[in-house]
């Protein structure tokens, strides 16, 4: 995977809305904090649009989102917020148009694990798997703000990620490229032309949040039957906020993963959750279950 640039004050970073419009007002506390780091946030034409649960049309969002990613005087762009939407999306854009453009650091989470997943399989670049900017906790929990602004910044600072909330559901180390994200959407791509074929023994990401039990079951059996997890490594789970009691929840995460004999971390601090940990995604990293930590071989961005 290509590594984007790092970060440095006076960076201009372009922020976009691939999937659901962002509150009103919910961004400025955000746009804030991205300023007092000593970036330029730009808000994209369609940025603030709403159509339903939309952020405006499906083609202009893809529109914004390549416009973004093409325009060199961008360092970095970064999404809104989630919701639902990117999957209408993602195929819209132009993705051979962009594979020649320099490679850029993406922020995003939730439904942004299609972007995600499509920026790794279209353009072989890596990205970060943390929090957005209109998110109620982006402007109130500071350890959650300083761990994203170290990515970007200072990425070797942060390149061994302890969480002090992590537990061995199965202990062990797996070393693999990091990928995944929402559980839920890994799940819908299957059969679409953004499915992966072959994880290649990395290490699976997976939270999610508003699923009960069974339907995290579902999703985890319809990508076991896809054979999605025949070959990965290890895998580390996040949050589950509001998917039931967590005991509940574990007893699903358990018998789906007791089988496959892999290094299983849960409660490992990422997601819909406080405090949660920036992680980047598409690199080389050793998983250790026993101590809940993340060592990648490379800072995520150069």
């Amino acid at each position: 995977m290509r590594r984007p640039r790092r970060l440095v004050p006076g960076d201009r970073v372009a922020i976009v809305s691939p999937a659901s419009p962002y509150p009103e007002g919910a961004l400025d506390a955000g746009l804030a904090v991205l300023r007092s780091w000593g970036l330029e946030p730009v808000l994209m034409p369609h940025a603030d649009a709403s159509t339903g649960f939309l952020a405006g049309a499906d083609a202009d969002r893809a529109a914004d989102f390549a416009k973004a990613w093409l325009d060199p005087s961008f360092a970095a762009v970064v999404a809104a917020r989630g919701g639902y939407g990117s999957q209408r999306m993602v195929e819209l854009v132009d993705w051979a148009a962009l594979a020649s453009a320099e490679p850029k650091a993406f922020v995003g989470f939730s439904d942004m694990t299609a972007m995600h997943e499509a920026i790794a399989l279209e353009l072989g670049v890596a990205s970060i798997h943390g929090p957005m900017p209109s998110w109620s906790l982006f402007a109130s929990d500071a350890a959650m703000r300083e761990h994203l602004r170290a990515t970007l910044f200072e990425p070797e600072r942060v390149q061994r990620i302890v969480s002090p909330t992590a537990k061995p559901l199965r202990g062990g180390t797996a070393t693999g490229i990091t990928f995944g994200g929402t559980l839920t959407l890994l799940a819908a791509e299957a059969g679409t032309y953004h499915h992966r074929q072959d994880v290649g023994g990395g290490l699976l990401l997976l939270e999610d949040v508003g699923e009960a039990p069974y339907r995290i079951d579902r999703a985890l059996t319809q990508l076991e039957r896809t054979g999605y997890l025949d070959d990965i490594g290890g895998v580390l789970l996040g949050s589950w906020a509001d998917c039931g009691p967590y005991e509940e929840v574990r007893a699903v995460l358990r018998d789906r993963f007791a089988g496959l004999h892999l290094p299983v971390v849960e409660e490992f601090g990422f997601g819909h959750c406080a405090g949660s940990l920036s992680i980047p995604l598409g690199l080389r990293a050793t998983l250790d279950a026993d101590a809940g930590t993340l060592h990648f071989a490379e800072p995520a961005l150069d």
